[in-house]
């Protein structure tokens, strides 16, 4: 899809899932329907993916407001933000309460040391860590982001000492609140993500938080009783996708081919997104028809004012 014509001095980027306009020192987020995983695109849309993702990133936003200062300053369609536009810090603060995903593969594979922090012996998949750990990744244009560790962080100048320790600060704070609103919804944050930028001088936070796209959930009843069993975790994220993925052949790697979506599947997936909205933010989603002439119109009339 072209992009929309906001105004005449917008610059445009297109993400993996969101279309980004900036104009001057404010930013427009549209969330696409676009899906993606092993870094790259699915070839099919998932019907109101980017309004469950808007959704749940704004109720995360206000609630975090007084912890960390963020982008947003308000939500003008079901999957439009509006906000600052920050300068990116080229890092993603991943932050983990428990073994899974791309942490368990790597520590299923032998390592106990992740981006510089030493994880002990004798973990099961799905165990809750000892601590909250910070596992950063840098921020790529394209391809695949990379694991690393604070003093690589350090050496390369990506951001300043003092800064770490502010973003550091800033990303457990916004765990520990994400753990505790979570839990209020019979919820475990398992693990997530946090991008920052610089606004006026100050670490803001950008983005999306504790969505289904960058964090994992698992469901808190029966948690202990199927780790005793040895039972995979109910959770509620993406990596359902990525296995379906994974179960057809393809990780991202060259030389694989991305498997067709059937529209049985595709469905599956706006369902479990909305269910995932619901259960996060115990608010039910209300499903809403797009009019981009009127999206236009908003979005002209809040550059203006």
């Amino acid at each position: 899809m072209a992009p929309y014509d906001f105004h005449p001095d917008q610059k445009f980027y297109r993400g993996k899932v969101r279309d980004v306009y900036t104009v001057d020192d404010k930013i427009i987020m549209v969330a696409s329907d676009r899906i993606s995983a092993f870094d790259h695109i699915l070839p099919r849309p998932i019907p109101h993916k980017g309004a469950v993702l808007t959704g749940v990133a704004k109720h995360f936003l206000s609630a975090s407001a007084d912890i960390v200062p963020n982008w947003m300053e308000d939500t003008l369609m079901p999957h439009v933000m509006v906000g600052k536009a920050c300068e990116p810090i080229k890092l993603e603060m991943v932050v983990r309460g428990y073994l899974a995903g791309h942490a368990w593969r790597e520590y299923r594979d032998g390592k106990r040391v992740l981006c510089g922090v030493p994880l002990p012996e004798g973990l099961k998949q799905s165990d809750r860590l000892p601590h909250p750990i910070i596992t950063p990744a840098t921020k790529a244009e394209e391809g695949h982001d990379e694991d690393i560790s604070k003093e690589e962080i350090l050496k390369q100048g990506i951001v300043s000492e003092a800064v770490w320790h502010q973003l550091a600060d800033y990303s457990l704070k916004l765990f520990a609140l994400g753990t505790e609103m979570a839990a209020k919804q019979g919820l475990i944050l398992v693990d997530t993500k946090y991008e920052f930028g610089i606004f006026d001088g100050q670490v803001t936070l950008m983005d999306e938080i504790h969505t289904p796209d960058s964090s994992r959930y698992f469901i808190m009843d029966g948690y202990e009783e199927r780790q005793a069993r040895g039972e995979a975790q109910r959770q509620l994220s993406k990596e359902f996708v990525r296995e379906w993925l994974m179960d057809h052949g393809f990780q991202g790697k060259e030389g694989q081919v991305m498997p067709d979506m059937p529209d049985e599947f595709v469905e599956l997936v706006s369902e479990r997104y909305i269910d995932l909205h619901d259960r996060v933010t115990g608010r039910a989603f209300a499903k809403m028809d797009i009019d981009e002439q009127e999206l236009v119109r908003r979005v002209q009339a809040w550059l203006a004012s």
